[in-house]
């Protein structure tokens, strides 16, 4: 597809939800940076904070709730013909829990298709995705292709929220046909900017693993991320795309290159890995990230580089490294302090470890 072609469908009247987060933040700002596009519309349940205000520049911030059917009216009334659906997300951290969490993915999701299947206006629709949606199992392929399903669905959490949100997606482009339909499946990102449990995981001086286990896995820059989005919206993509830097990190080289010590547990305990984390200050750190963190996962990025023509500037590898920099995760680690954490850390993994042996006890 030339970009002539890909273009013939400019957007006129954007609409993104998760403003006033800092991803659906710097995406609004991208585009409100486009002359292209005449009006920009950002909806939250809660107004963005003054940098992100100022950030955001002419975008209109709507404070309305895409689990309120109100959304239609909003979507209606200002005659939006692109949505950009930024409010998939991965942690609870601030919206009251995990039952809050899912409801504003699923309901919120099924909610905003809705209005957006009754809104004549509406001609094109990009989800933000994850790479979750595979899962993580010791069944798994070594490659995940946009074909494949999850050997295991997932049972809970992010994970499954994803899974059942592309689900209402496919629906509503079954439905509407004549709406262009853009799913975009991006890998873990990580930068010193969003805070993520993964960010916090690699932080700490001491990191947990899996004994016997060194999974395979990939990260996509935040700045990949964005270009990858405003493209979708700017032109027509229509499809299914994993979207990851290309190559992969085995845990054990990451470890290394935030300059970490690693603490491998026996494999029995895998399940309570995420216990002996938060004890040692990460945060929501859930049983499918254990899962990736113990059998890995690695996309396939053959289509977003041959039919949506665009290849990631940063590898895994080049953007590991830039949340390492960007962290300044290395200074952490000192040879004075290293003793001391390691002695922390492995009381507390032996408390935890103890905590486990009393419930199966007991069983």
């Amino acid at each position: 597809m030339s970009a002539d072609e890909s273009r013939s469908g400019a957007p006129r009247v954007v609409l993104v939800t998760g403003v006033s987060r800092y991803f659906g933040g710097r995406l609004a700002a991208r585009l409100a940076a486009d002359p292209s596009i005449e009006r920009i519309l950002g909806v939250d349940t809660v107004a963005p904070d003054a940098e992100t205000a100022e950030r955001i520049g002419r975008t209109e911030f709507v404070r309305a709730d895409i689990r309120n059917p109100l959304i239609a009216k909003v979507i209606a009334d200002s005659g939006v013909d692109t949505v950009v659906h930024m409010s998939v997300l991965a942690t609870p951290a601030g919206l009251g829990g995990r039952a809050s969490m899912k409801e504003l993915n699923v309901i919120g999701t099924m909610q905003l298709l809705a209005a957006c299947q009754k809104a004549p206006t509406v001609r094109k629709l990009v989800v933000r995705s994850s790479t979750a949606v595979y899962g993580a199992s010791p069944r798994d392929p070594a490659v995940f292709t946009e074909n494949i399903q999850a050997k295991q669905n997932p049972p809970s959490g992010y994970a499954k929220d994803a899974t059942e949100v592309e689900g209402y997606v496919r629906g509503f482009a079954r439905r509407r046909p004549d709406v262009i339909v853009t799913t975009l499946r991006l890998a873990n990102m990580l930068s010193p900017r969003i805070d993520t449990p993964l960010a916090r995981y690699f932080a700490l001086p001491v990191v947990p693993t899996v004994l016997g286990y060194d999974a395979r896995l990939q990260f996509l820059h935040a700045e990949d991320g964005l270009d990858v989005l405003c493209r979708s919206v700017l032109e027509d993509h229509p499809g299914t795309y994993n979207v990851a830097g290309p190559g992969s990190l085995l845990l054990s080289q990451a470890i290394r290159r935030a300059g970490r010590v690693p603490l491998p547990v026996p494999s029995f305990t895998a399940p309570y890995l995420g216990m002996v984390v938060r004890q040692a200050g990460a945060i929501d750190f859930s049983a499918e990230q254990t899962r990736l963190l113990t059998y890995g996962r690695v996309v396939d990025i053959t289509r977003l580089q041959q039919e949506f023509g665009f290849t990631p500037a940063y590898t895994t590898a080049g953007a590991f490294d830039d949340f390492v920099r960007g962290s300044d995760l290395a200074s952490v680690l000192s040879s004075e302090n290293l003793g001391a954490v390691e002695r922390t850390l492995t009381a507390r993994w032996s408390a935890a470890r103890r905590l486990v042996e009393s419930v199966r006890g007991t069983r």
